[in-house]
């Protein structure tokens, strides 16, 4: 097992196509493309799993929950805005990282087709 995972922003392989759970959909017809590189046990016993990879949406609206889960992205490019249910927003661009951090309930609009740099920590 490697101890390094480089991750390309511009993957060389097929990425696993995917749409917002209906149920989570506000507007529009997202449409999702995962270039996962990594999904390794933890080993910590707080995380069950660390995922990482590149992921990229076109434009829409999502409900977006982490639940238990921790997100750490890297914008490459595009924009997309997020808004928490206590009304704060915050709006990402290329070169702009942040967390979201377990508990965090709000939505997800991506303004122009976005792609992320993604880790995932999963308990």
């Amino acid at each position: 097992m490697t101890t390094i995972v480089p991750i390309n922003p511009n993957p060389d392989f097929a990425p696993r196509p995917g749409a917002p759970l209906p149920e989570r959909l506000i507007d529009g017809n997202p449409v999702f493309s995962t270039w996962e590189y990594d999904d390794t046990p933890a080993g910590e016993p707080n995380w069950n799993r660390m995922l990482t990879g590149v992921w990229e949406a076109t434009q829409g609206l999502t409900h977006s929950m982490k639940g238990t889960t921790l997100e750490f992205c890297h914008i490459i490019h595009g924009r997309a805005e997020i808004t928490s249910v206590t009304g704060e927003s915050w709006t990402f661009g290329p070169g702009d990282s942040f967390v979201m951090k377990p508990g965090f309930v709000g939505t997800w609009r991506t303004i122009e087709t976005v792609r992320k740099i993604y880790v995932v920590a999963q308990v």
